[in-house]
């Protein structure tokens, strides 16, 4: 699989926007914004915001025009039925905000929805969708875990050689679905209870719904994927640290750039998969 080094300047699908957040993301969530609006090269119907209901996080959706969805109102679990922790670490709320990500076909009005973590600003302009095939922004490294949660859901391995866990994606309603109904076919239960039933919870990073959604896209139809690097850049500081310069320098060799306060991924396989 290469990539592909070109695709159309700017689309006319009309996408929706869906940005999961929780109270640490207050700090960057309007960057994020101001950023989705000034460089994603598409019609933009409704952003929403995926959260706890708290009194800042409302204001900052009706402050930048967004519609606050109210986390625990989307799934029939929330965070609280999600028991997915070790002595050393808590991953509930971030299985929690993937299970949010996977909803965004009950939550969104347009067929197409982005996802985008509340801690990445776009630096590049980007599309897409281009001649009725899906951009995906890729890296080439990931975690084992993911793959072996994949081949259970689906009962294959994965088809990718690349990794689409790249903080953000465009999800087709109608595929998503699909990738669903395949889960719940397979596992005859919802399809969160069959992630929740056949990952290790043990491994720190067991599950990704990027990855999953990406490999099943590839798999079905891979004819109508368009790849690209992802070229993001995590930065260990804070978001009003950076300057604009600064910004416009790293955007010569990089499309975003994510704030982590601490380190959320460790680089433990090089993938380079059949």
């Amino acid at each position: 699989m290469s990539l592909s080094p070109n695709v159309q300047l700017s689309s006319t699908t009309k996408i929706d926007i869906l940005i999961p957040a929780i109270e640490k993301d207050l700090g960057t969530l309007p960057f994020v914004i101001d950023a989705v609006r000034k460089y994603v090269k598409h019609p933009i119907g409704e952003i929403l915001i995926v959260a706890p209901k708290r009194k800042k996080m409302i204001e900052i959706c009706r402050r930048k025009g967004c519609k606050f969805v109210d986390e625990d109102k989307v799934l029939p679990l929330t965070k609280k039925d999600i028991n997915y922790r070790s002595k050393t670490w808590d991953r509930s709320g971030w299985l929690f905000q993937q299970f949010l990500k996977l909803s965004g076909d009950s939550i969104c009005s347009s067929n197409f929805y982005l996802v985008i973590d509340a801690d990445t600003v776009l630096i590049r302009p980007h599309t897409f969708r281009s001649a009725q095939k899906t951009v995906f922004y890729c890296r080439n490294w990931s975690q084992d875990e993911y793959f072996k949660t994949y081949k259970k859901l689906l009962g294959r391995k994965p088809s990718s050689s690349l990794s689409f866990v790249t903080h953000y994606m465009l999800f087709e309603k109608s595929k998503l679905v699909q990738l669903k109904r395949a889960i719940e076919s397979k596992h005859g239960t919802r399809w969160y209870l069959a992630i929740l039933r056949n990952m290790n919870k043990s491994k720190q990073f067991a599950f990704s719904e990027f990855e999953t959604y990406g490999n099943f896209i590839h798999a079905a139809v891979p004819s109508k994927l368009i790849l690209k690097q992802a070229l993001n850049k995590g930065l260990h500081m804070n978001v009003t640290q950076i300057s604009k310069s600064q910004v416009a320098l790293l955007s010569k060799k990089y499309r975003s750039i994510s704030f982590h306060k601490r380190k959320d991924y460790v680089r433990k396989l090089q993938v380079g998969r059949p």
